[in-house]
């Protein structure tokens, strides 16, 4: 039987973390055990055992490998972009998905080269969400077809999930985001985005705190942040990183916009981001400090900004490279090596 994840309600976000499943206690133990024997002293791999201990636990095996990895990328277009917080038009949007499906984005060179399987996903980018300044961006009905297109999306197989986006103007709601479930002011959480200047900066700034004060009670709700300030490519980013909780994938976000969506998980309930790695601090300086607030650790930190899922991308050679140690080194025993 092929699984399936769907929602029906945002209301159902708020018992999803009990009944999702969790790590495997026992395989995380087993793979722990299984790094303290190898020949090499314990933790000298330093964060390199604690991925492959992380993977062993979401895959349910001492020794976890990866067969299948997914790559998505999901893109959408946004209402917002009319306040002219960005200083390209939304026509790129569709032909950035184009290029993917051509094969010529950095995102498809980074998956042939760490062995990802990608798929590009774009939701309805002939219709921009509403601009947040004057209403909720989306409805819960178009929040829930885009969270379901995500988990739609996710390949039951898969060994690890890696997930990205495109969609002009989607820092701004990545900032936007960011501020309501880590608290702040819109100061703190923009950036330069695609190139955006200095007067950018400020203009995204201050369109963020207007719609903060227009849904202020909208935002008090389940999930309220992507009613309020949407992104059909945020939402399918939640649909995906749940469907792929309930398939027990681990899932590898990208950076700032993809965490940010992710992040409305997070504000939540923060064990619904239990199974999730991050790739990459980005360079926008919002994203550290969002990684702070959701207690994650970002697998690399190259200086990258470009989203598309690139960091995710790159991060699958250092996991991939992980489980090869995880898995290919003798124990002492094996090498007839002394421990001590």
């Amino acid at each position: 039987m092929t699984k399936t994840f769907t929602l029906s309600s945002l209301a159902e976000l708020n018992d999803l973390a009990a009944t999702l499943p969790k790590a495997d206690a026992q395989a995380a133990q087993a793979a722990t055990d299984r790094q303290n024997s190898l020949t090499k002293p314990p933790g000298a791999l330093g964060h390199l055992e604690d991925l492959a201990i992380f993977m062993a636990g979401w895959r349910g095996a001492e020794k976890p490998t990866i067969n299948v990895a997914q790559a998505l990328v999901f893109a959408g277009n946004h209402g917002i972009c009319d306040r002219g917080v960005n200083p390209f038009p939304q026509e790129v949007t569709a032909q950035m998905v184009l290029n993917f499906e051509h094969g010529g984005a950095a995102i498809n060179q980074l998956c042939r080269a760490n062995g990802a399987e990608l798929s590009v996903v774009a939701l309805d980018l002939e219709t921009p969400t509403k601009d947040f300044t004057k209403g909720p961006a989306m409805t819960e009905a178009e929040v829930l077809k885009a969270m379901n297109a995500g988990a739609a999306a996710v390949n039951p197989d898969a060994d690890i999930l890696l997930l990205g986006e495109m969609g002009i103007g989607n820092s701004t709601i990545a900032a936007a985001l960011a501020a309501t479930i880590a608290g702040g002011t819109a100061e703190e959480w923009v950036g330069r985005g695609t190139g955006s200047d200095d007067e950018g900066v400020r203009l995204k700034a201050s369109v963020i705190k207007e719609g903060q004060d227009l849904h202020a009670q909208l935002l008090t709700q389940t999930a309220g942040a992507l009613l309020a300030f949407g992104g059909r490519e945020q939402a399918a980013i939640c649909g995906a990183t749940l469907a792929a909780r309930a398939y027990g994938i681990p899932v590898m976000l990208d950076g700032f916009i993809c965490t940010a969506a992710a992040a409305v998980l997070h504000g939540v309930d923060p064990a619904l981001l239990d199974h999730c790695l991050v790739g990459h601090a980005s360079a926008e300086p919002g994203h550290p400090k969002l990684l702070a607030a959701i207690g994650k650790r970002p697998v690399l930190e190259f200086d990258m900004r470009l989203g598309e899922g690139s960091g995710a991308a790159l991060a699958l050679g250092v996991l991939r490279s992980a489980l090869e140690c995880h898995n290919g080194m003798a124990t002492f025993a094996e090498a007839g090596v002394s421990d001590g």
